[in-house]
């Protein structure tokens, strides 16, 4: 697989988490209820997901840590009660819970040593992969559902490095796809699913 730089990953979830906490800024509880571009999610859906995935890839950097198996989610019904916990909060609660959970995923990284980077661990999908990796896993999710959410940011404000990297990701988890002409930014769009202005591609389900 592919290897991504740490650092650079590192820093495109610093920039993203920024981002995010200024979107966060401009929603309130009835914004939380609007529909987003992913099927039945609405933004509190997407904040709720993307504070548990925080705590979920938190324990991959304490497996990295301890050298102790623990998984993402204990159990698929641990993944889905984690986003619904988030359902329940207020806009100002559910804010709260998104950078204070990102604040400790950022905290226990930044405590590793260049021994604990190396160490494998699990994906939730049972991918075995360098904890140098989770940052990256991180960096998708925070830019992405920041597109997401629809508050002013879209995949050509994001960096075009980063665009880069999640294009050749996407392209190898998507398998044979036709080659499009496009802007970077609407390939990406296009390949993870959501609105773009490619003519004539094939409709693609949302990915991530």
């Amino acid at each position: 697989m592919t290897r991504h730089p740490r650092i650079a990953s590192q820093e495109w979830v610093h920039d993203g988490t920024v981002r995010l906490g200024e979107a966060l800024a401009r929603v309130d509880d009835a914004s939380l209820g609007t529909l987003t571009c992913l099927p039945g999610w609405t933004r509190r859906h997407v904040l709720a997901h993307l504070a548990a995935n925080a705590d979920a890839l938190g324990n991959l950097v304490r497996w990295a840590e301890t050298g102790h198996v623990t998984p993402m989610y204990a159990s698929p019904e641990d993944r889905a009660n984690g986003i619904e916990k988030g359902l329940l909060l207020s806009a100002q609660e559910l804010a709260a819970r998104v950078l204070d959970s990102a604040a400790s995923l950022h905290r226990g990284w930044d405590g590793l040593s260049e021994a604990q980077w190396v160490r494998e661990v699990v994906t939730a999908q049972g991918r075995p992969l360098p904890a140098s990796e989770i940052p990256w896993l991180r960096a998708r999710e925070v830019y992405v559902h920041l597109v997401d959410l629809d508050v002013g940011y879209r995949f050509q404000d994001l960096p075009t490095d980063f665009l880069r990297a999640l294009r050749d990701d996407v392209l190898a988890k998507r398998g044979d796809v036709p080659a499009i002409t496009a802007s970077l930014a609407d390939e990406v769009a296009w390949l993870t699913g959501r609105p773009h202005q490619v003519v004539d591609a094939p409709a693609l389900t949302p990915w991530l």
